[in-house]
């Protein structure tokens, strides 16, 4: 049997790496580091889906209306139209007044659904995951900073949903950031009637107005222990019907131990969320394959899944630069947007 090994106390100044032997009470990151605004200023988030609003913006709305891109041509009405409006082109073909419609240009709004489950809040790398999710809605947030254009945000807790109201401007996006960051830690074991699921079920009821829709999570359920990726997540479900009238953006965090086990001898792996706990010995290469394995089975279900749902999907590591990645992520983005927020057949955007 093997022997339970004695952790002494943690320094108090080792960051991040305390939420491996203990849970943290404080937020890892400053404000003033959550995304270097310098880095961001030329680049854009590319948006597909046509929205609703009342701002003449840069974003297609969903009917006419004031805008800056041209449309069809239609006859002109006396005392409804505007004069100013006619085309002369086609009123000289046609030897009919005719006016020239455009399209409405919307403001975008953006809600970023924060999961702050017992399972976030765990990192080695100086960052934890939770802090790390935060600092993606931070770089999204400023990267979506345009006039009229509005950032809310959602955190989940395992007992309740926090709303923080949707307003645009760049100060109201520090404030909104603010209140992620001070959020109070959830604890070990903490339960609740709010799992990813329903967090995201909440976020299409409570938020019908068509837009941005931001998920960032570790997408791990617990007591799911399926790798098989053709069966679903018990979230996949409501992805997909959220990605029905809005363009989503998934963003994953992992720690970079929780894929890639080091060799530490007998180490107790723990599960915050559930009562699973087991001493395993890392210094056996045949069971650190079989872990190494098994997490690349869960991560490749979590990405096929995602897929499938209709939404774009970024994985970010607590090892690596989140500005950078999203920042590749962005620029290969404008590619692809459009063929993957496709739809489904017979949906109109």
């Amino acid at each position: 049997m093997t022997q339970a090994p004695n952790f002494a106390p943690p320094p108090d100044n080792v960051s991040a790496v305390s939420s491996v032997v203990a849970a943290p009470t404080q937020a890892t990151l400053p404000l003033s580091q959550l995304a270097p605004e310098a880095a961001l200023r030329r680049l854009e988030l590319t948006i597909v889906r046509r929205l609703e609003g009342f701002l003449h913006g840069d974003h297609q709305g969903l009917l006419p209306g004031p805008g800056s891109e041209s449309n069809d041509a239609r006859e002109y009405v006396p005392g409804q139209d505007d004069v100013r409006k006619i085309d002369w082109a086609v009123t000289a073909r046609t030897m009919t007044p005719h006016v020239r419609d455009t399209i409405a240009d919307r403001e975008l709004e953006i809600w970023a659904l924060l999961d702050v489950t017992p399972s976030m809040n765990w990192g080695t790398e100086g960052v934890t995951k939770r802090d790390l999710g935060i600092a993606a809605v931070a770089t999204i947030g400023f990267l979506s900073q345009k006039m009229g254009d509005r950032f809310g945000g959602l955190i989940m807790r395992p007992e309740q949903l926090k709303r923080l109201p949707a307003r645009s401007g760049r100060t109201a996006l520090y404030g909104l950031l603010r209140r992620m960051l001070t959020e109070p830690m959830v604890p070990d074991h903490a339960t609740g009637p709010f799992s990813l699921a329903a967090g995201i079920q909440r976020l299409a009821r409570s938020e019908p107005r068509r837009g941005m829709r931001l998920i960032v999570s570790d997408f791990l359920t617990p007591g799911d222990f399926e790798l098989d990726p053709n069966v679903a997540p018990e979230w996949e479900r409501e992805i997909a019907q959220l990605s029905i009238r809005n363009q989503v953006l998934a963003v994953e965090v992992i720690d970079s131990h929780e894929i890639e086990f080091p060799d530490l001898g007998d180490i107790l792996i723990r599960d915050p969320e559930t009562d699973f706990a087991r001493y395993v010995n890392t210094s056996d290469s045949n069971a650190r394959e079989r872990m190494n394995a098994a997490t690349a089975a869960q991560r490749e279900r979590i990405r096929v899944a995602l897929r499938r749902a209709g939404a774009a999907h970024i994985q970010l590591r607590t090892d690596s630069d989140w500005v950078h990645d999203i920042a590749r992520f962005v620029l290969a983005y404008r590619r692809t947007a459009s063929a993957l927020h496709q739809p489904p057949s017979g949906v109109t955007r």
